[in-house]
């Protein structure tokens, strides 16, 4: 901090009386260092007012030593306030009296510049004034005066002005963007992912499991990342020594019947039939560290209750017990269901959301950051390599296919990044530690498509009737019973295809997405086209598929 600073406003002092630094009588006082008269002798620190702090039995001390400041120092006003301490060691009366005493003095940093002089007094006097300047209760820096090294010297000394607006230290601040970025590497695993979107929510959350113990709340859709993501926040916070106990994850969905009660919080021996022995519980096992709900939506009521309790005072009953346990955790928990329609229904307890609601992330899913599937793919293959022991990567041609195809509009990743971390150990696998080729690629994506149009269609084979009938104009009722049972399943699939795209280019692509590699030159629309009109269907502009029946005119 530079001496010119000290000149913009008025500048004000405040410092404790040292009993036995501070002392002397005579002219000899003169002759040895004193640190507060000291403070003054400096002549480029030019200061307009101090606040004397003392204890009422040096009151005649502190009179002498404000004498001696206004010889070396005419123009500063020194204003003596007592300030009596039982014992000047004792961190709680110290503290609670000079915090009292911030509060009481009238202090206007808009006008006045203050440093709080942290020489003098015992080092628990020192500490304390110190946190209170580092918290704002004295608004305003630091300084620190100390004496030449010869003994007895009559020079003022040395001073040192500590600013703790730690962002105008570049170094400091430096060190502070590394640490955070840091955090924000550790928590997406060091993947350098590109959504700005998903980017924004790390950067948030990494601020938020640094800096705050509230319930954080993970929403998102099934294989986003939750659970991977509750660990990282875990691990960042045992990192700091936030947190010292185990991580304990539970997934709510597998809690079911009166079981449940006794998972969660615990039971006594003899609480009911077959409780042999106690329960410690899941709330409990997690004390002092972190405790994952995931699918907290499918908790039952009854629990929801008891861990809103247990979320606010730390304290609950083990089930049959008639005497409280305490266990603080932090409380990360996860859904892939919309919370607010849950309170609608009547399933899920308002109070509760709104106490794990002061932190929500919303996850997107892997569809919803087609940018980010490239740098994940890397970081799969990476791990793959590491448990296995064999290096395996794509060649160029393989790699370019697969990158084209999950982030085409063909891709539904319904499973999120379980999909993609299962693709590529399949992949992997397949390759014999060597690299993936097309042909291994071409070969999952048709397990991929497989499987989630069965999670479409909640089975894993095609019907043989429709599920849901086809908005179709001018579809005869008696359409499906008159073909063959052989044509049914693929003829639904490609009206469902076609209904859900823009055109019959889009509808194409999607459906001829693997034979169409094989070809130079491919017209997907005509080879559709085609095959609709067997069956009688039309693409007509602004209306859709459109059923004409062999003798219908064109």
């Amino acid at each position: 901090m530079s001496n010119s600073y000290l000149q913009t406003k008025t500048n004000v002092a405040i410092g404790l009386l040292g009993p036995k630094l501070d002392r002397g009588d005579g002219p000899l006082r003169w002759e040895h260092w004193r640190p507060t008269v000291s403070l003054f002798q400096h002549e480029n620190l030019l200061w307009d007012r101090l606040e004397l702090i003392h204890e009422g039995k040096f009151s005649k001390l502190a009179r002498r030593v404000a004498d001696d400041i206004q010889m070396v120092s005419p123009e500063t006003e020194v204003v003596l306030l007592q300030l009596d301490f039982r014992d000047a060691w004792n961190f709680e009366e110290v503290f609670s009296k000079l915090d009292e005493l911030a509060r009481s003095m009238e202090l206007d940093p808009e006008e006045e510049d203050y440093w709080v002089h942290i020489s003098t007094g015992s080092h628990v006097q020192q500490i304390c004034l110190f946190l209170l300047t580092e918290s704002g209760r004295f608004p305003g820096g630091l300084v620190q005066t100390s004496p030449e090294k010869r003994p007895n010297s009559s020079s003022p000394g040395s001073y040192q002005l500590i600013d703790l607006d730690l962002s105008k230290y570049d170094k400091i601040a430096d060190r502070f963007l590394q640490d955070q970025q840091e955090a924000v590497d550790f928590l997406k695993s060091g993947i350098a992912t590109r959504n700005p979107e998903f980017n924004a929510l790390i950067d948030q959350l990494e601020r938020v499991a640094i800096h705050s113990k509230a319930p954080i709340l993970l929403m998102g859709p099934t294989g986003a990342g939750k659970s991977h993501l509750a660990r990282k926040i875990f691990e960042l916070k045992k990192s700091r020594r936030q947190i010292s106990g185990p991580f304990v994850e539970v997934n709510c969905a597998t809690l079911r019947g009166e079981s449940s009660m006794s998972a969660m919080f615990g039971h006594v021996r003899g609480a009911f039939t077959g409780a042999a022995q106690s329960r410690q519980g899941y709330l409990r096992s997690a004390n002092g560290g972190a405790l994952f709900l995931d699918e907290i939506g499918e908790l039952g009521l009854d629990e929801q209750a008891m861990l809103l309790r247990a979320i606010e005072e730390k304290r609950f009953f083990p089930v049959g017990a008639d005497k409280e346990v305490e266990s603080d955790f932090q409380l990360i928990a996860g859904t892939n269901r919309d919370l607010k329609q849950e309170i609608l229904t009547g399933r899920f307890r308002e109070d509760l959301f709104t106490r794990i609601h002061l932190w929500t992330f919303h996850l997107p899913g892997l569809r919803q950051r087609p940018e980010d599937i490239e740098p994940n793919l890397d970081y799969e293959l990476e791990s793959y390599s590491r448990s296995s022991g064999m290096h395996v990567q794509f060649n160029k041609e393989a790699r370019d296919i697969f990158l084209r195809l999950s982030m085409s509009p063909d891709a539904l990743w319904t499973g999120n990044f379980r999909d993609l971390n299962a693709a590529v150990y399949r992949m992997a696998t397949l390759s014999g530690g060597k690299r993936i080729t097309p042909q291994l690629v071409q070969d999952e994506w048709k397990r991929l498509q497989y499987g989630w149009i069965g999670a479409n269609q909640g089975s894993d084979s095609f019907p043989t009737t429709p599920t849901a009938k086809l908005d179709i104009q001018n579809l005869p009722d008696d359409f499906w019973e008159s073909l063959d049972l052989f044509d049914r399943p693929q003829l639904e699939t490609v009206l469902q295809v076609c209904m859900e795209s823009r055109g019959l280019s889009e509808a194409g692509r999607r459906l001829y997405q693997h034979s169409r590699l094989k070809k130079k030159s491919s017209n997907d629309t005509d080879r559709l086209r085609k095959y609709l009109k067997k069956f009688g269907f039309v693409w007509k502009q602004g209306k859709g598929l459109v059923y004409q029946s062999k003798s219908s005119p064109k």
